[in-house]
């Protein structure tokens, strides 16, 4: 009788996790209301973690979407590290500030220092990082293994939106938020995330697929959406 060989092993394929891509200054945090600071830093550029303010409902949103399961991923343009205003070490401090007013929600946050218009070398140049590009998007998406298919983004910049779309994220997945604008907040576009993540259940369903599971405090630890980053990811110079 023949022998039978054994069937070759497949690997197996870690499942993908959507994400929420969030802008940080002026989507989680007060920026261009502070006032300026000075130069060669530029209004808007925040470089004293000590006035470091959750806009509000960010923590509330934060928590709401964390718990339907996203990973939350700080992406963040600091072009005040290229025009001498801030180090590296200060983005740190910085980030630090917004992830104590976030505890625990925020699995990771990539910031990008160059600057083409900048007088601090290496970062005086453009680089793929830096949005519109969609560097960031696609690093987190790689190092955390994120399904672009099923994230999101919210910022209140056209550059933001823009990057999201050069990433592949649909969209009408990428959400400007903004007083001007008709979402006004990041607790208005969790909204708007959680209903569409909603009807992406009720379709999974239908369709036989069990839809993804929501964390709970007890579950964070065992299952999280994405691995959870202790420091800022910047590029290498």
């Amino acid at each position: 009788m023949p022998q039978q060989s054994a069937s070759p092993l497949i690997p197996t394929v870690p499942p993908m996790h959507p994400a929420v891509f969030l802008d940080r200054d002026d989507t989680l945090i007060e920026a261009n209301s502070l006032p300026p600071p000075p130069p060669p830093a530029a209004p808007g550029d925040i470089i004293d973690p000590a006035l470091v303010r959750l806009l509000p409902g960010a923590h509330a949103a934060c928590t709401r979407l964390h718990a339907a399961g996203f990973g939350l991923v700080i992406i963040s343009n600091q072009g005040v590290v290229a025009r001498g205003g801030l180090t590296i070490a200060g983005v740190e401090r910085v980030n630090d500030a917004v992830r104590a007013l976030l505890p625990g929600l925020i699995d990771a946050v990539y910031f990008c220092p160059y600057h083409p218009r900048g007088t601090v070398e290496p970062y005086a140049r453009e680089h793929p990082w830096r949005k519109p590009n969609p560097g960031m998007i696609l690093a987190a998406r790689d190092e955390l293994e994120l399904d672009l298919a099923r994230s999101w983004l919210v910022g209140d910049a056209a550059r933001d939106i823009e990057a999201g779309i050069a990433a592949e994220i649909a969209a009408d997945r990428c959400l400007r938020i903004g007083p001007q604008h008709p979402i006004p907040s990041l607790d208005a576009a969790a909204g708007l995330i959680l209903s569409g993540r909603a009807t992406e259940d009720a379709a999974r369903s239908v369709l036989g697929a069990e839809p993804p599971r929501t964390r709970t405090n007890t579950e964070d630890s065992e299952q999280p959406s994405v691995a959870r980053q202790s420091r800022s990811r910047s590029p290498e110079p």
